[in-house]
């Protein structure tokens, strides 16, 4: 016999879950001023960071892995339903215009596919094998990180994808907003981050969505900070692809270098544009072709392609 607990039904697992529970002290919220309300929930909110700082020791050794495996050509794959996968997405599609990551570094599979995004598809997020198909979809390999994200810690269609992407042999994550999920048991690398009952009962797009952001942000920015993508807090992958970002680009470049702004737009041109290259240019007094090279010798790493060019 084992000593889990079996569940006749969804409702009486989700009534085990702290993330579901009722709180009668709320019964009446919707008779409160507006005021009340806003101050309630600023206070609900104000808890989660404390929930996600006594997982940091978890999300450190996480990051540190995955870092590897990307210093490799793997990939992150953020892997959720609903919220949580919308979430994934969001993380995902930001990290080419921060970081310059190549197309399908970084990637948020959404249970039901990109029209989850906007709409409920129902019944996707109750599969495991929809997402086995999205993960075949990657051809997986052992040098890829996928991350499995549900407040529940219990969503088929993450937990699934843990699974089937452990079995290939892939780094593992599963984020939960409870304790003892399913979803992290799957994992090599389990993080529970404890939010606790909502406001409004079982809606966990608000404090768990909310600790669920923070830590792929956590995970998504450190990541990239390991992989060379910053110099200093400086985002000096940043892709210029539109008017404000190559302002940022010559406000980042006057930050690392000090130039004049003409010796700015000399380096960036020299270098069509790329941030870490111009500052290269200017702080090791080289030419764009050479600090190219001096960026690929060092696997894009700025601090060590500065040392190198003064050695």
């Amino acid at each position: 016999m084992t000593s889990t607990p079996h569940h006749p039904d969804l409702r009486s697992q989700l009534e085990t879950l702290a993330t579901e529970a009722f709180r009668p002290e709320l019964a009446e919220i919707d008779q409160l001023p507006t005021l009340d309300i806003t101050r309630l929930m600023n206070g609900e909110d104000a808890a989660v960071a404390a929930a996600v700082a006594e997982r940091l020791p978890e999300i450190a050794a996480a990051v540190d892995a995955v870092a590897v495996r990307m210093a490799r050509g793997g990939r992150l794959v953020y892997a959720g339903a609903g919220t949580a996968g919308r979430l994934g997405v969001l993380d995902a599609s930001e990290c080419p215009p921060t970081f310059n990551t190549a197309p399908g570094q970084v990637v948020g599979l959404i249970a039901g596919g990109p029209d989850a995004m906007v709409t409920s598809i129902e019944g996707a997020e109750d599969s495991p094998e929809l997402a086995r198909a999205d993960l075949d979809a990657l051809a997986l390999t052992a040098d890829d990180t996928v991350v499995g994200v549900s407040a529940s810690g219990r969503t088929p269609y993450a937990v699934g994808a843990v699974e089937y992407a452990r079995s290939l042999g892939a780094l593992t994550v599963g984020l939960a907003c409870n304790r003892g999920s399913a979803l992290a048991a799957a994992a090599e690398h389990g993080i529970e981050v404890v939010t606790g009952p909502e406001l409004l009962t079982g809606s966990t797009r608000l404090k768990a969505g909310t600790a669920q952001k923070l830590v792929l942000n956590m995970l998504s920015t450190i990541t990239m900070i390991r992989l060379g993508k910053t110099y200093g807090n400086l985002m000096v992958d940043v892709r210029a692809s539109n008017e404000k970002l190559r302002a940022r680009s010559r406000r980042i470049v006057a930050l690392a270098t000090g130039a004049a702004d003409d010796e700015i737009e000399r380096a960036l041109t020299a270098t069509d544009g790329e941030v870490k290259h111009a500052i290269l240019v200017l702080l090791a007094d080289v030419d764009g072709p050479t600090a190219a090279r001096l960026l690929t010798e060092s696997g894009g790493h700025l601090r060590a392609a500065l040392a190198g060019a003064h050695d």
